[in-house]
């Protein structure tokens, strides 16, 4: 795919958009259930305008659905989703306001790529000129009149995107959309995003793939079970962790989850704390008569705080604090 040159808050023939300023994205108190079972638990969190936000979370976590609520692709049983102040539906024009990828293979198979975004721009007055950009941009200019069923896995995503961008929206909606690109595809599309929100355009991605996260996202999101787990920047979750050494870390891990410490070995005789601070560590090793070796910050991958955040289960008392 090739970098984008045109502003994806730019105006269009059919008018001027809302400035992307506007496009922050709230969700209160999200809660679905199908049957028994609930798949978003009273979520609340908001994604501010001119940061990639990215939403993380194992299988089953939720995800997907939260997005589609955020799409008026399913309904939610309590709760809201506004963007900009309005829900999605209510919004005066949605598809040039939201680009989105929620489902895979959302096109005709016997339709050719060119076509299916030609049907696109038609139904939201967008001109034929930018369907020939965007296939440029994300690199389906050479297959653009192949049926799109016979696309490969990383074509079909980039169909995706490129249907995503056609409108030229102010918000990004995007569940997985690096699945199935190739290494100079991931990077152009990490460009792309980063490019979109520094111009103050509002990214919200959802992404299994942790490393590309690390490198992209401003702003993470985690749930887990449908529940919150934590939120913020994502370099300071990073480093909202403390190392510390002691020949006694099993006794030392008592007395700091008793006091309300999470935490996970490291070695034989290190310990990851977070929820305390440095200061408070020491205090309580000292008051149970621990020598410790090293008390140092932590920064962990994001790898290995996704691993620590969603290892067990949420509970309701837990807070957005990492």
């Amino acid at each position: 795919m090739t970098t984008p040159s045109r502003s994806a808050a730019a105006v269009h023939d059919t008018g001027a958009q809302v400035p992307v300023a506007d496009h922050r994205i709230d969700v209160e108190h999200l809660t679905k259930r199908y049957g028994d079972n609930t798949v978003v638990d009273d979520l609340t969190f908001s994604v501010p305008a001119g940061r990639v936000t990215g939403f993380l979370g194992p299988n089953g976590s939720g995800k997907p659905t939260t997005m589609k609520i955020m799409l008026d692709v399913a309904a939610a049983d309590a709760g809201s989703v506004s963007i900009g102040g309005h829900r999605y539906r209510d919004l005066p024009n949605p598809a040039r306001t939201v680009g989105a990828i929620v489902e895979s293979d959302a096109f005709h198979p016997g339709r050719s790529g060119r076509n299916h975004l030609r049907i696109l721009a038609d139904a939201t007055g967008i001109s034929q000129q930018r369907v020939d950009d965007i296939l440029e941009q994300v690199d389906l200019a050479g297959v653009a009149d192949r049926r799109a069923g016979a696309y490969s896995l990383g074509m079909r995503q980039r169909l995706g995107l490129a249907a995503a961008l056609l409108g030229e929206p102010p918000v990004l909606v995007l569940d997985e959309p690096g699945n199935g690109l190739d290494p100079q595809g991931i990077r152009t599309l990490r460009d792309l995003l980063r490019q979109h929100a520094s111009r103050g355009g509002t990214v919200f991605v959802s992404s299994h793939l942790l490393s590309e996260v690390e490198h992209l996202a401003d702003d993470v999101i985690v749930i887990n079970q449908g529940r919150l787990i934590t939120h913020g920047a994502l370099a300071e979750l990073q480093h909202a962790a403390s190392l510390v050494r002691t020949l006694d870390a099993s006794r030392l891990a008592d007395a700091l989850q008793q006091a309300g410490a999470t935490l996970r070995t490291d070695g034989d005789d290190g310990l990851v704390v977070r929820g305390m601070s440095l200061a408070e560590i020491g205090d309580h090793a000292f008051v149970n008569g621990i020598a410790i070796h090293e008390l140092s910050p932590h920064a962990g991958s994001l790898e290995e705080l996704f691993l620590d955040w969603t290892s067990t289960a949420p509970h309701p008392e837990e807070s957005s604090q990492p």
